[in-house]
């Protein structure tokens, strides 16, 4: 049954934009290759963030999975943009998944799959991104951290080498 909610545009809040720049940052180091994030707005007025892989030119229609066009003049990007630079050109990429708004109680998320697919629904962003993300830091500082370090074990004297 839908909520109240319906009645007006679902948008991502400044904090969810950053968890998906976050993660498309993530991705982009995880598999060493540049991953997009863009922004866009349904018909309907929900947000939806797509991730994509920019292909080749040399890639075949068909090849690498489900091919999606991202960018133009008008994109709005969330993350670093893989470390490229894009303009108002608009890239073939390997679709990798999307997650739409929903104004839906109890899934207010909805992942979509490399195929398009409904792959999965949360009122939780987190329960659908490939990666953990939190902001606190994963060890307590230490300050005595650099007593603590050895120095490095010396193999040559540095005098002359023979080859």
């Amino acid at each position: 049954m839908p909520s109240s909610r319906s009645e007006q545009p679902c948008l991502f809040t400044d904090d969810e934009l950053s968890m998906l720049a976050k993660t498309a940052d993530a991705l982009t180091a995880y598999l060493g290759q540049p991953v997009l994030a863009e922004v866009g707005m349904a018909d309907s007025g929900h947000e939806w963030v797509a991730f994509g892989i920019p292909l080749p030119a040399s890639a075949a229609p068909g090849q690498d999975g489900t091919h999606i066009q991202m960018g133009g003049p008008d994109a709005r990007w969330v993350g670093n943009t893989g470390g490229m630079t894009p303009g108002k050109e608009a890239y073939d990429c390997r679709f990798l998944w999307a997650i739409e708004l929903c104004p839906e109680d109890g899934r207010r998320y909805t992942k979509l799959d490399q195929d398009g697919e409904e792959a999965g629904w949360s009122d939780d962003l987190v329960d659908l991104l490939p990666f953990v993300l939190h902001d606190e830091a994963l060890l307590p500082d230490d300050d005595d951290d650099d007593e603590d370090v050895e120095p490095p074990v010396v193999v040559h004297d540095g005098g002359p080498q023979r080859h």
